[in-house]
């Protein structure tokens, strides 16, 4: 904070808070704001309500707590909290803060400047400790298992959803505390990246792209792999051969010091090469810890280099409208001479 040149940080429930201070707090219409100062005087605010959920998480030995009944105002509790810092002091907002309690706290604090957190946190969060590359890895290894039974669920006749709603029931059973998401996209819904699973019957000569995710003591998992119902479609084969190749590519790439916009390429080159360039749509990963998405992002403008610790995906797809799509995505760790797959799945289409 003293090298951002920033007095204090203000974070609302979500990753940041739970990541400084061991508390999951609920999103909720009365305000609840970690205010952590650059001098240490670090206070937890929270509606009284929440008062014993909050010391129960053991924030309370970390920092202290205050609370608000419902008449209070809870922005000039904030601005207590601050009190001994100047009136123009540098504030860091929680990059999703609700815009309600942003609004009321710079009422209450009509002098201060406001920045993004993000600035201080990112640093934190981007480069994990080995307990959370180990918390990422028994969350992988989970997912894995899930996709393992993924086979046994796409029968012709079957829904996406029908396939959907089981997937996510082996989620929970593989010791996931939540399901993040289920993506079930048959033949030509797997040209959709974001594809909401739905009515459509599987049938045979398919293309299914399956990506799935949940979180796993607070960790999250995230994994995308393929499955042909029958014969597959024409072409198919070569566009999964050229995936294959540029998702081996991407990896190989990702160590330290290398750029993060230069594994994106690793993978769009070998995918340019091979005719399909056009069709890959997206970034090649997004960092993952306690959100889904976080940094670093690997994307093309992004020269942030990479270094141990940093864990984010490898998903490039190939998604060609009216016919099919095709994606492969591991989470990866960098460590001191390369990157960890954490997913140890076969990556090739399961034909079943």
């Amino acid at each position: 904070m003293q090298a951002q040149e920033l007095d204090a940080l203000l974070l609302g429930p979500g990753a940041d808070l739970r990541y400084l201070t061991g508390y999951v707090a609920l999103p909720l219409e009365r305000l609840t704001l970690l205010v952590a100062r650059a001098d240490g005087r670090h206070t937890l605010v929270v509606p009284s309500l929440e008062r014993p959920r909050a010391e129960d998480s053991g924030a309370g030995e970390l920092v202290a707590i205050v609370d608000h009944g419902e008449t209070d105002d809870p922005f000039a509790l904030v601005a207590r909290c601050l009190e001994g810092l100047s009136p123009s002091a540098s504030l860091g907002v929680g990059d999703r803060l609700w815009s309600t309690f942003l609004l009321g706290l710079q009422a209450s604090l009509p002098q201060a400047s406001w920045r993004r957190a993000s600035a201080v946190t990112r640093e934190l969060r981007m480069r994990k400790a080995p307990h959370e590359i180990d918390a990422l890895r028994r969350a992988a290894q989970a997912i894995d298992r899930v996709h393992e039974q993924v086979p046994a669920l796409l029968r012709a006749g079957r829904t996406e959803a029908e396939v959907g709603r089981d997937v996510a029931d082996r989620i929970i059973a593989e010791g996931h505390e939540a399901v993040n998401f289920v993506i079930v996209a048959s033949g030509p819904n797997g040209a959709s990246p974001h594809h909401e699973t739905g009515n459509r019957r599987l049938a045979d000569g398919d293309a299914v792209v399956v990506d799935i995710g949940g979180t796993l003591a607070g960790y999250c998992s995230d994994c995308t792999r393929n499955y042909v119902i029958g014969a597959a479609p024409a072409g198919y084969a070569d566009v999964h051969a050229a995936l294959e190749a540029a998702q081996r590519a991407a990896c190989a790439a990702a160590r330290p010091g290398v750029l993060a916009q230069d594994v994106d390429a690793a993978a769009r080159d070998v995918l340019s090469d091979a005719g399909y360039g056009q069709h890959f749509i997206h970034r090649t990963g997004h960092g993952i810890g306690l959100e889904e998405h976080e940094e670093p992002y690997i994307v093309a403008g992004n020269d942030l280099p990479l270094e141990p610790g940093m864990a984010f995906s490898i998903e490039p797809g190939v998604y060609l409208p009216g016919r099919f799509g095709t994606r492969i995505e591991d989470i990866v760790v960098v460590n001191d001479d390369g990157a960890e797959r954490l997913n140890v799945l076969d990556r090739a289409a399961v034909r079943v």
